[in-house]
């Protein structure tokens, strides 16, 4: 389908912008800080950051990724997320389609994006975000081309469920918690958006991703894997709807 050429610039333009405010959901959702009043500041001197210091990537570059106040080194993973909410701009526009399907789509990365970012730095999955998930792959499923609405509800009510039982199941036998409550959560938008039939290749595929990284870690740390060790599994259940995404048939 043509594609709007203003509309594929806008998107590319607006698109690290975009990824510079994911960034400040990731950084003050899991503390509980306010998203939208507080003005961005240093977390090192907590000096107010003027428009110069909030240009996306430019920023970063020209500040040679530190505070321009205390010299505090600035994460280097607000950048990462700028560049790749661009970069998930440019897949949902070569993968074609609506312009409503792309805009979903672009939109669903997005927020794969800052739910995997959270999860890696901080083991939290806030509601906020899930929340949108949920809503956007319902969404996109509803779409001309899509498994449909009835679908997605039911891919979202199974992957809810069978995660829900898991963590019961676990903490039951183990007496103590082994699946958070935001990695249910997170299945409503991830069942949503695989449906039903998709679900089990998803988990599948999270679930070798996730094994994978834990065995590179703990090789290059040279320690043994030990039953009580924590991982970030939202952040490899987004990797693996990702992944999923880029295979899928076009919509």
């Amino acid at each position: 389908m043509f594609m709007p050429p203003l509309f594929a610039a806008f998107l590319l333009l607006v698109s690290p912008a975009v990824g510079s405010f994911l960034a400040v959901l990731v950084d003050r959702l899991p503390r509980g800080e306010d998203v939208v009043r507080v003005p961005s500041a240093c977390r090192g001197c907590k000096t107010p950051l003027r428009v110069r210091h909030l240009i996306p990537v430019l920023s970063f570059v020209t500040q040679r990724g530190r505070c321009s106040y205390c010299a505090a080194p600035i994460p280097a993973w607000l950048l990462y997320i700028e560049i790749l909410a661009a970069g998930a701009a440019l897949l949902a526009l070569l993968a074609g389609g609506a312009v409503a399907m792309v805009l979903l789509n672009v939109a669903l990365l997005w927020l794969l994006i800052a739910l995997a970012a959270s999860d890696l730095l901080w083991f939290r999955l806030p509601d906020p975000l899930t929340a949108a998930l949920a809503l956007v792959a319902l969404l996109r499923a509803a779409q001309p081309g899509g498994h449909g609405l009835a679908m997605g509800l039911l891919g979202a009510l199974i992957g809810m469920g069978s995660f829900a039982a898991l963590r019961w199941g676990y903490a039951s036998l183990r007496g103590r918690q082994g699946l958070g409550l935001g990695d249910v959560k997170l299945m409503a938008g991830l069942g949503a958006f695989a449906g039903p039939w998709d679900l089990p290749l998803l988990v599948l595929v999270a679930a070798l991703l996730a094994l994978s990284a834990t065995l590179w870690r703990q090789y290059k740390r040279g320690r043994d894997i030990r039953a009580d060790l924590a991982l970030p599994f939202g952040g490899a259940l987004c990797t693996a709807a990702a992944l999923l995404w880029l295979v899928e048939p076009p919509l």
